[in-house]
């Protein structure tokens, strides 16, 4: 049925899981290369169960527990979602750490194209998409009783030397353009003048939707999220907008206005005007940052793969990314004025 040791699950969900009467299926999602994630089917229900994947992991890497007790600060605020169920911190019941959530009903959509979308739909989707970011970056998260999770300044300075040191420590392979950001990206940080919470992977496939309407009913996959800058997460989302065309969330070489997309243009003055801002700075620094920051977490992927730890079959062929979106990010960093 599944990986797990679920009579032991079991014990511990009887008394952890209102109206649970046994376990009628257990599968794990498709796709994802972090913390392995399954449904849970019960006698009174269906849930999600979220772990950390077994095996060796990187320092400060898949805490389940931070997401947790993100879900259950944010849940109560109206912000979508899922609703938090049940925390288990013993390894011992299945191997690593994991919790229960809610599980959210809706459409999920893989490709940033939204090809399976009516054209005359697809905006209000991704404007939707934009508004619930900047409903979360207005969230107070000291009044959310989130202070400390994460430390408000210097976030992306402080991003950059955690995936400095997360690469190193999953390092594979020799690669330049890697050498070259490593340098040259603590020198130039600009200054951050807001801090919130931040979701950290803020992306389309992180969503699920309402069934018949442009609304977002949950935000998935809070692994990264913490106190930081909110421009490094807009940003990361902007990606889209610069990635090429590739079936998943990459947009660039698509005819937008033909496929009823906004431009990049427009999602930055959607974002502004949601969240009370007059402009956004150059945009090159940041896509820099953000492809650097995931080269490290796709590089953690494949040293997870290496030790027989990846929680996706897949896991494999996020190798041949890496080079490409090093040398992208490479190429942006030029843009912002990195000298060869």
């Amino acid at each position: 049925m599944s990986d797990l040791e679920l009579p032991r699950l079991s014990r511990w969900l009887e008394d952890n899981l209102p109206g649970f009467t046994g376990i009628a299926a257990l599968e794990k999602f498709p796709g994802g290369q972090s913390n392995p994630t399954y449904r849970l089917q019960t006698g009174g229900g269906s849930c999600v169960l979220r772990r950390k994947p077994f095996g060796v992991l990187l320092p400060s890497a898949h805490a389940v527990e931070r997401e947790f007790r993100l879900l259950t600060a944010l849940q109560p605020t109206g912000f979508p979602v899922p609703r938090p169920i049940a925390l288990c911190e013993d390894p011992g019941v299945i191997g690593a750490a994991f919790y229960l959530m809610e599980l959210v009903p809706g459409r999920a959509f893989w490709n940033g194209a939204l090809p399976e979308v009516p054209v005359a739909g697809r905006r209000a989707l991704y404007e939707a998409m934009i508004d619930t970011l900047a409903a979360l970056h207005a969230l107070d998260h000291e009044a959310l009783g989130l202070a400390d999770f994460g430390r408000p300044g210097n976030y992306v300075e402080r991003q950059v030397g955690r995936w400095t040191r997360q690469y190193r420590a999953a390092q594979t392979d020799a690669i330049p353009e890697v050498e070259r950001l490593i340098g040259w990206l603590p020198g130039t940080i600009p200054e951050q003048t807001r801090s919130s919470v931040i979701h950290g992977d803020y992306r389309l496939d992180n969503l699920i939707y309402a069934a018949e309407a442009p609304r977002v009913r949950a935000v998935l996959d809070w692994e990264l999220a913490t106190i930081g800058d909110p421009l490094a997460d807009f940003t990361y989302l902007a990606m889209h907008w610069v990635m090429p065309l590739d079936g998943r969330s990459g947009l660039l070489g698509l005819d937008l206005e033909a496929e009823g997309l906004p431009t990049l243009d427009e999602a930055v003055a959607r974002y502004c005007a949601a969240s009370g801002r007059e402009a956004l700075p150059d945009l090159h620094w940041y896509f820099a940052y953000n492809l650097f920051r995931l080269v490290g977490i796709l590089q953690g992927v494949k040293k997870r793969f290496v030790d027989g730890n990846a929680s996706s079959s897949q896991a494999a062929s996020v190798f041949e990314r890496i080079a490409p979106l090093a040398e992208a990010a490479w190429a942006e960093a030029r843009q912002a004025g990195a000298k060869d």
